[in-house]
């Protein structure tokens, strides 16, 4: 028989670390610290085989799991000493998700469940603290209406705020106990007028409706919103934790907190995390109260005035490093823990592997291979290779001008700049019109996180680094101020106010996560200098991998940028992007617009020493190494102008008639330029046009090693190739061309000549292609598009509903499509090397950056990925953990 529910506590558990799928990440946690003896409430969980079984019955639950809550609940009542609706003796509980990777701040929580009104005067005999044990009702009240029956918060934060203010109150721990009792009574009397029906009694029903509310969130707007940004599958679902309620709000001897093993933002070892004197766990995370830090080291260098919890419990504190300690080393991983003291005593709550920027996460698992807790294989499959782009983000020029206008927090680092959106919906509209934006709020919640990824940057005026804004930008990489006080927002009026500065919608800030300071208007970037750990890891990285990683890049300047993070050569350099040059197009207009073949020669000669000089600089910079270059590809058209003015300044700077130019653009229109005349179809219909490509590439070789240059690994590609017959044509035009440099020069340097396979046919018929092709280069953007027959441009209208009904899994724009284009990707490798085994093959589109196709691409036996040059960082960590990870599954 299937067994629902798994108990902890009291020093054993019925589960443990490794069975995070079946109890989520925080009960597998749960249990492995109480099998470690360390200090944690008793509870349960039920698995996420309960979350699946409820969405398939129609959000019902097994026969038996009633019964075996039952007896688990029973069993946390005896090692709690209480029993759930018991006036006497009440066992309070919280309900909580627990998914198997953590999903923060994304699903429903409920805390002090068991309450009512005779509970609670029980409670308050119990402790001899009537004031503890209305706050906790009324927190309670407000909680479990807006989890589970769905009564907005803010309702009851109204009825908080207007007690507070007759009574003349600035603090909620101002409230007495009667004060408290009343505004419980009032929250009751809001949800009978919201709902029509008084709030639950009976804490079974309590119970049961708080699990159905766990299990709901699991497909509520954020967390479908969250597993599409991080690719977790649904299926997965998330398991409940019931565990016995400790108390951080029990007087000044309790506390409530979260505490990372290492700061999350840097990795430097130390003790990093805020805690709050007489709270609940909410009130640190929901960022309501601006919290203290945990650490005096921290407190100092924030500048805080507050104590930290090592001056002000320096008891429990001293506790809470040696477990941090034990737990760092037991995992073998920066821990990220939640904990209470009540009444001095320390009570572990949640540990998991802490969320962290790409740099403090380069940093720790440099420091533990350094320590000794890791080796060098696990330091690099630990970091994230997406991760890496936080490190690309730029920074504020120190030198640029700058006003501050407000600070706070260093939530997240890296600088951004942008207009500000007060809202969420706003951000994101903003950003779908291709414009920067910071999103600025009071405080973030879950429902903001559509808006949070489509901004350049985050500001809040209240939370702390553990605030909901501060987690998700990390684990965004987006920058983040938080806590920034002083700043004063109004929705309804579009503006801010800072001191003096009266910011409105639309005006331009920006923000630097990594001091917490907050400009008025655009102040001036600067590029991050890749150093120190990064270098070390990377080496790491490079001594596993053997994926080759190049880039796409069509400038020097281009390709600097990627040798200096690590490329290996140039898979893609597109040769049009040199046609679009001011001093240039004319003459391409003329070569287009002619009419006899020697017109068009005659123009064409115009651009050989243009050409010849691009790729004279292109190979100086790349010394050497392999470099791709694809020959003119798209369409003519789109080098002609389109609207009238155009044509008549073209028209005059070409020296030719207007109306022979606007002919000349409705002859070479074509309703679907994807699959016209592009690529390979103009080197058949005018190989003139590839004879001075060819030309130019090898004259440039020749001129840049008659220089001292290093002789250049030419290789020469023919986009759009579908048969054979194309390619034998352009190898002999090129060929020939070879020969006349030969005869000219003395000399001809070496080059390969292959093809890009980006369409189905290609692929299917590469066995006869590589008869003539010394190397394939896979352009996955347009094999995508002609295998799955979307238009990229046209995709977006119907993508994401295909991704959001579960259709697909994956944009596969984004990520390669393993099961369509991927198939032909391993059909063309296999076949071309059937007929030349020593085949050179590779991949050029935007997947080549992408690390999950990157692991496709290991996996399929390419020799190199292409991608733009800020990726290659990625692509290279990505191709040393598609190594490790395909020679764990070999073992």
């Amino acid at each position: 028989m299937t067994k629902w529910v798994y108990s902890f506590g009291d020093g054993k558990a019925e589960g443990e670390a490794g069975m995070r799928n079946l109890l989520g990440g925080k009960g597998a946690n749960l249990a492995e610290m109480s099998n470690l003896g360390l200090p944690v409430p008793p509870g349960f969980s039920i698995t996420t085989e309960v979350c699946t079984w409820f969405y398939a019955h129609g959000e019902t639950y097994p026969d038996t799991l009633k019964a075996e809550v039952d007896a688990a609940l029973a069993k946390v009542g005896t090692q709690a000493g209480g029993t759930l609706g018991d006036a006497t003796r009440p066992l309070l509980v919280s309900v909580r998700s627990g998914a198997r990777v953590s999903m923060p701040g994304m699903m429903d929580t409920v805390l002090n469940l068991g309450l009512n009104a005779a509970t609670t005067e029980g409670l308050a005999k119990l402790t001899g603290d009537a004031r503890f044990a209305y706050d906790s009702y009324r927190r309670f009240i407000q909680m479990y209406s807006d989890v589970v029956l769905g009564v907005d918060h803010a309702l009851f934060e109204e009825i908080l705020d207007s007690e507070k203010e007759d009574k003349g109150y600035d603090l909620d721990t101002e409230l007495s106990a009667e004060d408290l009792k009343r505004i419980a009574g009032l929250f009751k009397e809001r949800v009978q007028k919201e709902l029509g029906k008084p709030f639950p009694e009976d804490v079974h029903e309590q119970l049961w409706g708080a699990i159905g509310a766990v299990f709901g969130s699991w497909r509520s707007p954020r967390a479908n919103t969250y597993r599409k940004l991080h690719n977790i599958p649904e299926e997965w679902g998330t398991a409940v934790t019931v565990q016995a309620m400790v108390f951080g709000n029990r007087g000044e001897t309790s506390a409530t907190g979260v505490a990372f093993t290492r700061d999350p933002s840097t990795g430097e070892k130390i003790l990093y995390g805020e805690f709050l004197i007489n709270a609940q766990g909410e009130d640190v995370v929901a960022g309501i109260r601006t919290p203290q830090s945990i650490s005096k080291i921290v407190r100092e260098r924030q500048g805080a005035k507050k104590p930290s919890m090592e001056e002000a419990m320096p008891k429990a504190f001293a506790e809470l490093k040696a477990i941090c300690d034990r737990l760092e080393a037991h995992y073998r991983d920066m821990q990220d823990l939640e904990f209470t003291v009540q009444e001095g005593k320390l009570f572990m709550l949640q540990t998991r592997s802490g969320k962290r920027t790409a740099e403090a996460a380069l940093k720790a698992a440099v420091d533990m291979e350094r320590e000794g807790l890791i080796d060098k294989k696990t330091a690099v499959g630990r970091v994230d290779p997406a991760a890496l782009d936080q490190l690309l983000h730029p920074t504020l020029d120190p030198n640029a001008p700058k006003e501050q206008i407000a600070a706070g927090l260093a939530a997240s680092p890296g600088a951004a700049t942008g207009e500000v959106a007060f809202t969420a919906e706003e951000a994101e509209k903003r950003a779908a019109d291709n414009v920067d934006v910071i999103l600025v709020r009071t405080e973030t919640s879950p429902e903001d996180i559509h808006g949070m990824h489509a901004a350049r940057g985050i500001l809040t005026a209240r939370g702390g680094m553990t605030s909901h804004a501060a987690v998700v930008a990390r684990g965004m990489g987006r920058p983040c101020v938080s806590g920034a006080g002083m700043i004063k927002i109004d929705v309804a009026k579009g503006e801010m106010s800072a001191g003096r500065h009266v910011i409105r919608r639309g005006d331009i800030i920006t923000i630097d996560g990594a001091t917490g300071s907050v400009f008025k208007g655009r102040v001036a970037l600067r590029q991050p200098e890749l150093t120190g750990d990064f270098g070390v890891l990377m080496g790491w990285a490079d001594s596993i991998r053997t994926l080759k990683v190049r880039t796409n890049a069509d400038t020097p300047e281009d390709a600097a940028t990627a040798r200096k993070f690590g490329a290996e050569g140039i898979g893609l350099c597109r040769t049009e992007h040199m046609f679009f040059d001011e001093h240039r197009i004319i003459a391409v207009r003329q070569m287009i617009l002619a009419d006899a073949e020697s017109e068009r020669r005659a123009a064409l000669a115009k651009l050989l020493p243009m050409q010849r000089g691009d790729f004279e600089k292109i190979f100086k910079v790349m010394e050497g190494l392999p470099v791709t270059i694809r020959l003119l590809d798209p369409p003519l058209h789109e080098f002609l102008p389109q609207d009238e003015d155009e044509i008549l300044e073209v028209a005059k700077a070409a020296g030719t008639d207007p109306g022979k130019l606007r002919m000349r653009a409705i002859a070479l229109h074509e309703a679907n330029p994807m699959l016209g005349h592009r690529g390979v179809r103009l080197g058949i219909t005018y190989p003139e046009i590839y004879e001075m490509q060819a030309r130019a590439i090898l004259e440039a070789a020749l001129n840049v090693e008659a220089a001292g240059g290093k002789p250049v690994q030419l290789e020469i590609m023919i986009p759009l190739v579908g048969f054979k017959a194309e390619l034998d044509r352009m190898r002999e035009r090129i060929d020939a061309v070879a020969e006349a440099v030969k005869r000219e020069r003395g000399r001809v340097p070496g080059f390969l000549i292959g093809t890009m396979i980006e369409l189905p046919r290609a692929a299917l018929q590469a066995r006869q292609i590589a008869q003539t092709a010394e190397f394939f280069s896979f352009g996955t953007n347009d094999l995508t598009q002609t295998t799955i027959g979307i238009s990229r441009d046209d995709a977006g209208g119907f993508l994401t509903d295909y991704l959001n009904k579960g259709v697909i899994q994956r944009d596969p724009f984004v990520t390669i499509d393993v099961d369509g284009v991927g198939e032909l990707v391993r059909i063309a490798a296999e076949r071309g090397r059937q007929t030349r085994p020593n085949l050179k093959l590779g991949i050029c589109g935007e997947h080549g950056g992408d690390p999950d196709s990157i692991r496709f691409c290991h996996g399929a036996g390419l020799d190199y990925v292409s991608c733009s040059p800020f990726r290659v960082p990625v692509a290279r960590l990505a191709a040393a953990q598609a190594n490790l990870a395909k020679a764990a599954d070999s073992d």
